[in-house]
């Protein structure tokens, strides 16, 4: 089943004055319980892309359609988590999590239910009456994935979560997502500039060219679960990625140094 579709999206934004296109003529399906990474080079719009499907930035033209219906604008059938958690550091764990629902009127007994539930799942419950400023980059993000899965999303829309954590925690990281995906059965779409990644979570990958981004390609991922960083099949995924990027990285390079 069509969870989400994109249709023609196009997107322009300013610079110094002059109109840049960015997107021109996304186009994709994303199907119930699918797991959809996006790459591509620096600036192609990934990101610009994601805000669409969230409902922060309106396209200049084309539409997203959510279950069959028209979207433009956010709701809470969309939960994005951002490279920085943007969590609040004057509040506890718990209470960051539960944020979302104390917001949504959930009674004060089912929240604390439901969030203890995510926090269990993220391998947090010893922190849950810590401070956010206490935590490691690592567990904050923790933190911000368990507080958007409390919503309980249609849609969860991740745009390069892992950048900033070290590879040890992005590798441990990396396979929990998996499991909790496995788990909850969520639609996911994940924005990252890291091919590695790419090919551990999603089971398709969209590349995007450089701008004004098209999608170049579509790569399919058949590989059993959990996968693991270390693991040597996943190098033909990579490589095909990876040969697919080059010329766009190039284009990007030549694009600047003009």
């Amino acid at each position: 089943m069509t969870k989400l579709q994109a249709k023609n999206i196009v997107k322009h934004y300013d610079h110094n004055g002059n109109s840049v296109l960015a997107l021109d003529g996304i186009t994709m399906n994303v199907e119930e319980g699918d797991f959809v990474c996006i790459v591509g080079p620096s600036g192609c719009g990934k990101s610009t892309f994601l805000n669409i499907v969230a409902g922060l930035e309106k396209p200049d033209s084309g539409e997203i359609l959510l279950n069959g219906k028209p979207i433009s604008a956010t709701g809470p059938d969309r939960t994005m988590v951002f490279q920085e958690g943007a969590l609040f550091p004057w509040l506890k764990v718990i209470d960051n999590v539960e944020f979302g629902l104390k917001m949504a009127g959930i009674p004060k007994e089912e929240r604390r239910e439901i969030s203890q539930r995510y926090l269990d799942m993220m391998q947090l419950t010893k922190f849950t009456d810590s401070y956010t400023y206490q935590l490691s980059t690592g567990m904050k993000q923790r933190v911000a994935i368990a507080r958007a899965l409390a919503m309980d999303p249609e849609i969860l829309l991740m745009d390069e979560p892992f950048a900033a954590l070290d590879s040890q925690t992005r590798d441990l990281l990396l396979v929990e997502l998996q499991l909790i995906w496995e788990r909850t059965k969520k639609t996911i779409i994940f924005v990252t500039h890291n091919i590695s990644e790419s090919v551990i979570l999603g089971n398709r990958v969209m590349i995007f060219k450089n701008r004004p981004s098209k999608i170049k390609k579509e790569v399919i991922i058949d590989y059993k679960r959990p996968r693991l960083a270390e693991d040597t099949n996943l190098q033909k995924y990579y490589h095909e990625i990876l040969e697919e990027l080059k010329s766009e990285v190039m284009t990007g390079i030549r694009g600047e140094s003009k």
